[in-house]
């Protein structure tokens, strides 16, 4: 998911935070996990009234792992990417989920944006400068990043514009 920013947009800049994309909210979340946790609770009473005890256990043991794997859904949810354009840099910065951070910088009359295409449909996005390549754009679906390659080559060619006029 990107998050563009017009309003702080001006001419030659511009900025994006790629978000990984989480469909269930934390409302979501509660009411799956309670309506989990319910189902379980009465068909695991039902296999106890019946004396086979421990699939009630087992029953427990199922939403406690469903449990575990959406919060370490949601914790790998908190990484993002940071790109910020003006005439002079292109910065991209990657914080992880554990909030530590990698900060690149470029200059933008040189960088080149590439997304190519892999024989099974899927998109890979790099920053390309000086023969070096740097991918990003991990937490973008293969659709998003063709469109954020499309989105970020026209605010480059915009941002080179913006530089040899203010010369």
């Amino acid at each position: 998911m990107t998050d563009n920013h017009p309003e702080e947009q001006e001419a030659g800049r511009f900025r994006a935070v790629l978000h990984p994309h989480r469909s269930l909210s934390p409302t979501g979340f509660l009411v799956l996990m309670v309506c989990l946790g319910t189902v379980s609770f009465v068909t695991g009473m039902a296999f106890l009234l019946m004396g086979a005890w421990p699939v009630f256990g087992f029953f427990g043991l199922d939403v406690l792992l469903v449990y575990i794997a959406f919060r370490l859904n949601y914790r790998s949810g908190r990484a993002y990417e940071l790109i910020e354009l003006s005439p002079e840099l292109l910065s991209l910065t990657q914080v992880d989920p554990k909030g530590r951070s990698k900060r690149f910088e470029f200059n933008p009359f040189w960088v080149r944006v590439r997304c190519s295409e892999e024989a099974d449909g899927r998109a890979r996005l790099r920053l390309a400068s000086h023969g070096r390549e740097l991918e990003f754009g991990h937490v973008l679906s293969h659709d998003e990043r063709r469109a954020f390659a499309v989105a970020l080559e026209g605010a480059l060619a915009a941002a080179r514009s913006g530089a040899r006029f203010r010369m």
